[in-house]
């Protein structure tokens, strides 16, 4: 933790810039996009190893029957991911079009509890 001399305010060198001195909604409000894109990239990359593991195990299999269909198995498999992955990102889009709403931004304005 870093103390800035200007403002007296404890900032951390860990988290974005654009996220210090926000509020709980407006750092929620930044948090939630950011946390859906490390999703996005987390499933892309698990999709990379997974088809290098398939692929490997497709070369590998030496004519072995079930190892070959385990291999396409674990092909496949990582492709309906990639898909289902993608199908929710451009559903989530094509929501946001269509009624005008931003889902993956929290903008619910003063929060007044009672």
């Amino acid at each position: 933790m870093l103390i800035s001399a200007a403002n007296n305010s404890i900032t951390n060198p860990v988290i974005n810039t654009s996220l210090q001195g926000k509020t709980g909604i407006g750092f929620f409000g930044l948090l939630l996009p950011n946390l859906f894109t490390l999703a996005l990239i987390i499933g892309s990359i698990i999709f990379v190893f997974v088809m290098i593991m398939g692929a490997v195990q497709w070369i590998s299999s030496g004519g072995d029957k079930q190892a070959l269909e385990g291999a396409k198995s674990k092909i496949s498999n990582a492709f309906v991911g990639l898909v289902i992955m993608l199908a929710i990102f451009a559903i989530i889009k094509v929501l946001e079009n269509f009624f005008g709403i931003h889902i993956l931004t929290l903008d619910i304005g003063a929060l007044i509890i009672k």
